[in-house]
């Protein structure tokens, strides 16, 4: 799904002093007020709080954010409820986002102040996307996808037990109750699920009877007589699972995850949120020994003319990253800095890079152009070219912030350090993980294998590769530099190479690229050329003498189209199958979080957060199209696609 740029909301206030959309003619709540009709039409309209009462998961789809009401009046209502779910996820569309000054100007009942106040110091960037904002240690979950309803349905990977129907009138917006879109909200619900909306409208209701929905009247609310209530009891139960997802699985809430760096500890982070418990098992004492070993490390967005499944994976992460790092600076001091990286532009002139940025629409908070002397004076360095300014892109060590999430994580996971796993097995239920010796280390119905290309050794791989690079960091202490050479960045900058602010007194600078290079030894050929490119960077004379250097050498695990592999791990044993990665059958409870290359800290968060989404199936956090592009199964599809195309060729033309 490609992006389109957002035209946010503008409200403004009506005779009778409510909120009004100019663009739609139509109020955003009636008179009686929003929380008085969130709480009669949506949450009492599909029987909450008791049908959450007991459930572990709880999911509700909601067409229209709009204000946020109907959110805080749902939260406010599981704050209440002492007998609530354990896990209560809001999936909104909204085409027109607030931007996050007018959030805040909104006025609130007195009883959800508290909870608008969190809900705006969360807001999000207006990116097109989906955005997630978490709440309650993780256990309520906003999950806003900013964009048009008809192209994010299609996208939506979860399975709704409730339903909000909430856009304006149909006669003001008829695109929000079309019989196409009561289908594809049809076809992501359970059996059973419910749904309601304030509108009363026959052609709506119809819609919803159409698509499988047992429709209702009930009492209205401000001045309306009814309003629709409605079961989802479609005649013909298919048996489905959403699109990019295993079957849901009725296992212990445990996990074993094999490799400890940035990935593993990651995903058991991820899975504690979850309320599963992990055992993480690494061949090293320590966290983050291996790739994610160097003493900092840069995370930041991308943006790309085609805006194709890279930049938009990148975006996602990015901001994902940015609220994981500033909450483990913040609270566990962690050394980095979330404030800002520059990435040198050296194709596209400045004028060309705000074309680009406007025909995307993306806002400042996200990315910025800055020519050459605007970049130079936010960098502190004579920079080479203009440059793209994140905001929220930043700087991190990489294994201090692998150490703050196991910590977040606390109790729920058991570290195993000076481990290694031989090989796996599966009796039919459980997997069990031996040592060379044959000796069980392990077992679980579910492993995720975050152990970078030994994954593929463990999973018996044909059909899936992994390249590996040779990188070599420079680190160099600033004041053995003569003052004319001084380089003291003001925040990362990234282009010919990249460069960090100082820490703990050194400069640190690089990175060489080197494919299939198993020399783990510092090399000054390579101390040059980091020298050199540090150079290009702050526009300072340079020594090129590399004895003052140290450095550190690290492999970086990356598939071919440098995406990462996050999922369910396919099973290879039947051949090549299906077309679409989705469609491939999966081994039962095997899971991979791998192939992060040089952008792990960009990646990690948001990665756990899928495989998450994979192992409980809580509504995915990202769309279908980028499941697929990450799904470790992409490549039987490619490869059954390469195969059929092969056998349409060499069968030649039919008879004609």
């Amino acid at each position: 799904m490609k992006s389109r740029p957002l035209q946010p909301a503008a409200p403004a206030t009506d005779p009778q002093g409510l909120p009004f959309s100019p663009e739609h003619g139509d109020v955003y709540h009636p008179r009686g007020g929003a929380l008085a009709q969130a709480r009669h039409v949506f949450l009492a309209g599909n029987g909450l709080p008791q049908r959450w009462q007991g459930r572990e998961r709880f999911v509700v789809l909601e067409t229209g954010f709009g204000l946020g009401n109907n959110f805080l009046a749902l939260w406010q209502a599981w704050r209440s409820d002492p007998a609530h779910c354990g896990h209560l996820h809001l999936v909104s569309i909204e085409k027109h986002p607030l931007p996050r000054d007018a959030l805040a100007a909104l006025p609130r009942a007195a009883e959800l102040a508290g909870l608008a106040t969190q809900l705006q110091a969360a807001w999000p960037p207006l990116v097109h996307g989906l955005h997630r904002l978490a709440f309650e240690g993780g256990r309520v979950e906003l999950l806003l996808a900013f964009g048009d309803v008809q192209d994010w349905l299609p996208e939506l990977v979860l399975q709704v037990d409730a339903v909000f129907l909430d856009g304006f009138a149909p006669a003001r917006n008829p695109v929000m109750w079309t019989p196409e879109l009561m289908q594809q909200i049809a076809r992501r619900c359970r059996v059973g699920a419910t749904a309601a909306t304030w509108s009363a409208a026959r052609p709506v209701r119809e819609a919803l009877a159409a698509a499988g929905f047992a429709v209702e009247r009930g009492d209205g609310i401000g001045g309306k007589r009814d309003i629709t209530r409605a079961v989802y009891a479609p005649v013909h139960v298919e048996t489905r699972v959403p699109p990019g997802r295993p079957a849901p699985r009725a296992v212990p809430h445990e996990a074993v995850i094999v490799g400890g760096g940035l990935a593993g500890c990651a995903a058991a982070w991820a899975l504690a949120q979850h309320g599963w418990r992990s055992t993480v098992l690494d061949r090293h004492a320590a966290p983050a020994s291996e790739g994610s070993g160097n003493p900092a490390g840069l995370f930041h967005g991308t943006l790309h003319g085609e805006d194709g499944v890279h930049a938009r994976w990148n975006r996602a992460a990015a901001l994902e990253a940015q609220r994981a790092v500033a909450h483990a600076i913040a609270t566990q001091g962690v050394p980095g800095s979330a404030q800002g990286l520059l990435r040198l532009e050296t194709t596209l002139a400045p004028a060309e890079m705000q074309a680009l940025l406007d025909a995307q629409g993306l806002p400042a908070d996200y990315v910025q152009v800055l020519d050459r002397a605007q970049a130079a004076a936010r960098a502190g360095l004579d920079l080479p070219a203009a440059a793209w300014f994140y905001p929220g892109g930043g700087w991190v060590a990489p294994a201090r912030f692998a150490a703050a999430l196991l910590a977040q994580a606390g109790a729920a996971v058991r570290w195993r350090g000076g481990v290694a796993v031989d090989r796996l097995e599966h009796d039919g239920t459980r997997w069990r993980l031996r040592d060379a010796s044959g000796a069980t280390l392990a077992e679980s119905a579910t492993v995720v294998l975050a152990n970078a290309h030994d994954a593929l050794r463990l999973a018996g791989s044909k059909h899936i590769a992994l390249d590996s690079l040779r990188g070599q960091i420079s680190g160099l202490d600033p004041a053995r530099l003569p003052e004319e050479a001084r380089v003291a960045p003001k925040l990362p900058v990234s282009g010919h190479g990249y460069v960090l602010p100082a820490l703990d007194g050194r400069l640190w600078f690089g990175a060489t690229a080197q494919r299939d290079d198993p020399e783990p030894a510092l090399r000054e050929a390579d101390h040059r050329h980091n020298l050199a490119q540090l150079q290009l960077l702050s526009g300072r004379p340079l020594p090129t003498d590399a004895a003052a250097c140290t450095g550190r050498v690290g492999w970086r695990c990356s598939a071919p189209d440098r995406l990462p592999l996050i999922g369910a791990w396919p099973d290879e044993s039947l051949g090549l199958g299906p077309l679409q990665p989705r469609a491939v059958p999966r081994l039962p409870g095997l899971f991979a979080f791998t192939a992060l290359g040089s952008r792990g800290l960009t990646w990690a968060a948001l990665g756990a957060r899928v495989l998450a989404g994979w192992v409980c199936g809580s509504p995915a956090p990202v769309e279908a199209s980028l499941l697929d592009a990450v799904d470790p199964a992409r490549f039987l599809a490619r490869a059954a696609r390469r195969e059929r195309s092969l056998s349409s060729r060499r069968a030649g033309p039919g008879p004609g």
